[in-house]
């Protein structure tokens, strides 16, 4: 028995915090589901049980459902306000040409499916609960995705990501515009204060966790005073949070003082560490690395458990399927948000505006536009703001569960139907995205009739030995080759190996990428921040601009582009070689890249000078 239930905690392990939050989130809703249909009573009894907080002639009354609601769902809104302060500063959305896609797809992806709903719902009378189907369910759309996504999915996961960022911007400013039905201005201006001085803790060196706390209290408070709905505060909070790229000196600083301690061990050496290493990584970070947890393990089953106990009556569901709401709701959901997300991306690839990676095909975008339609969390938060009958409550709820049962199975068979046009065994041989001598760093010219792109990791053996046979291919070829470097760092076999490629692209902006490279090969046991840094200033880089340009956003995306590019054509050891664009097995000494390049051309392979 004990080796048997070890098993299922390693199983449950392995699932990660996203397929374990989304089987939850399930698990809750089935719960709520059966729960309201064998007593319906003690399930409304249950979420209607009041709580008083308070002191003296000052208290809160709350039902057990309202805290769900209004105090725990602020805590989620807060980790979503996190994710699009991060998204905004130094994600996905810090670059237009990467950034218009997902937002124009979650913008067609809010508008259709509201359009939809009020020309179906509309004869029910409820056309002004619209804000039902506009929003997408990100903890159910990113577990779903792990769940049943296509092989190779990192970069549609991001566009995902990123489109359902801007989806919830979108879902939370109609819930403040739309669905605040009652407003007074006084406890805002309370709350304004509070937000001031949430953004002015930044500058405090210390004990800044307690006041960030408090302050968001008498934020939220205000908030709930005010009449707008108090989740809201939670992402005003958010966006005033600071959100920043590790610095390479904080991080240097905090082994320095860990190393210190090891040293030295005492109370004032481990504090000092800790901050250190603490203060290293913004607020913003741990914060979302803090919450997350209590997010997707309690708070998000907890609302399912609360907001989901549809009853599943002969009756209703009767009513449910000849229920415009009903209907409203469902073709809202899974018909507007795949027409829309993929009908717009089809658009901008057509036009050839936006930024289309590798791997970033129509059909898997077709595939998690349809998962897209699983708008349970902010539906059903919006069905108790918009809608006062019961009855109609039942409808619409019935409606989003559907939609999430259709969206889910949906967005599988795309994603079969997608793997199915790529057979495994074809993926990655050959190179995805062609040489483009506007993005890719070359050796030699461009106009070759020869390449090589290797794909490698400046702390990989091999490809310091690979290093050399290139050279010697060059020396052999001349002018005749062109040889391109492509990042594919194996970050758990090599720490430093993604510092090492972001530094070379930091380089690379002052025009010195292969010199860099050759340094960070000639010493691959010393690649930490300062190491890095040293080398730097040895090359005769401008080492202010240098160290800005490890920090920048496009420094991190232009080595994460080519590491999706690598995963899409399931490259997992390095070097990889591909011989004028087609992937190279076998030995790489200088003779056999040679081979592989004539027998890859119908022109002959000429020494250079001769």
């Amino acid at each position: 028995m004990p080796q048997k239930l070890a098993s299922i905690a390693d199983h449950v392990g392995r699932m990660g915090r996203t397929r374990m939050g989304a089987l939850l989130l399930l698990l809750a809703t089935v719960a709520a589901v059966v729960w309201a249909n064998i007593s319906s009573e003690t399930y409304a009894g249950f979420w209607d049980t009041h709580l008083m907080i308070g002191l003296g002639d000052i208290h809160l009354d709350f039902t057990l459902h309202a805290l769900v609601n209004d105090a725990l769902m602020a805590i989620f809104f807060f980790t979503v306000g996190l994710e699009v302060r991060r998204e905004f500063a130094i994600g996905e959305l810090t670059s237009w040409s990467r950034a218009v896609v997902p937002v124009i797809a979650a913008v067609a992806g809010l508008a259709l499916p509201a359009l939809l709903f009020v020309l179906i719902a509309g004869p029910s009378g409820n056309a002004d609960a619209w804000g039902v189907v506009i929003s997408t369910d990100t903890a159910f759309l990113v577990g779903a995705l792990a769940l049943i996504g296509p092989r190779g999915s990192g970069r549609l996961r991001v566009f995902l990501l990123a489109l359902a960022v801007v989806d919830d911007i979108g879902a939370l400013s109609i819930i403040a515009l739309v669905y605040t039905e009652t407003f007074t201005p006084m406890p805002l201006l309370i709350a304004a204060v509070g937000l001031v001085g949430i953004y002015l803790v930044r500058y405090l060196r210390g004990g800044r966790g307690p006041i960030y706390a408090t302050l968001a209290v008498i934020v939220w408070l205000a908030f709930l005073a005010s009449g707008v709905h108090p989740t809201l505060a939670g992402v005003a909070i958010a966006l005033l949070v600071p959100v920043y790229r590790p610095d390479r000196r904080d991080v240097e600083h905090a082994l320095e003082l860990a190393r210190t301690f090891r040293q030295s061990p005492s109370t004032e050496y481990a504090r000092a560490a800790a901050n250190s290493l603490r203060e290293s990584i913004s607020i913003n970070e741990r914060l979302q690395t803090a919450y997350a947890p209590y997010v997707a393990y309690v708070i998000l089953p907890l609302f399912a458990l609360a907001n989901a106990g549809v009853s599943l009556s002969p009756d209703i569901l009767a009513a449910a399927a000849t229920s415009p709401l009903t209907w409203g709701v469902v073709v809202g959901l899974v018909v507007g948000k795949l027409a829309g997300i993929w009908g717009s991306t089809a658009v901008l690839k057509a036009l050839k505006i936006g930024d289309f990676g590798p791997g970033l095909s129509l059909d898997r975008i077709g595939g998690g536009a349809a998962l897209a339609g699983i708008g349970f969390t902010i539906s059903l938060f919006i069905i108790d703001l918009a809608i006062e009958d019961p009855d109609a409550q039942n409808q619409a709820r019935v409606g989003v569960l559907a939609a999430s049962v259709i969206a889910l199975g949906l967005g599988a068979l795309l994603f079969r139907i997608a793997d199915a046009r790529s057979p495994e065994e074809e993926v990655g041989q050959t190179l995805v995205r062609p040489v483009d001598p506007r993005r890719d760093h070359i050796f030699g010219s461009a106009d070759a009739p020869f390449e090589i792109v290797e794909y490698g990791d400046f702390q990989c053996g091999f490809c310091l030995k690979a290093s050399g046979s290139i050279q010697e291919v060059m020396d052999e070829l001349g002018p005749n080759l062109r040889y391109v470097w492509r990042h594919a760092p194996l970050t758990v076999q090599h720490p430093n190996a993604l510092a090492g490629a972001e530094a070379s692209e930091a380089a690379a902006k002052q025009g010195k990428f292969f010199e860099f490279e050759r340094g960070l090969f000639a010493d691959q046991d010393n690649q930490l921040p300062s190491d890095i840094v040293r080398l730097a200033a040895r090359l005769g880089l401008d080492v202010p601009r240098f160290e800005r340009d490890l920090t920048a956003p496009d420094v991190a995306s232009r080595v994460r582009d080519d590491m999706f590019d690598a995963e899409a054509m399931n490259i997992h050891s390095v070097p990889t070689f591909f011989v004028n664009g087609r992937r190279h097995t076998g030995p790489y000494d200088a003779q056999s890249l040679i081979r592989a390049l004539q027998s890859q051309s119908d022109a002959p392979v000429s020494p250079a000078g001769r």
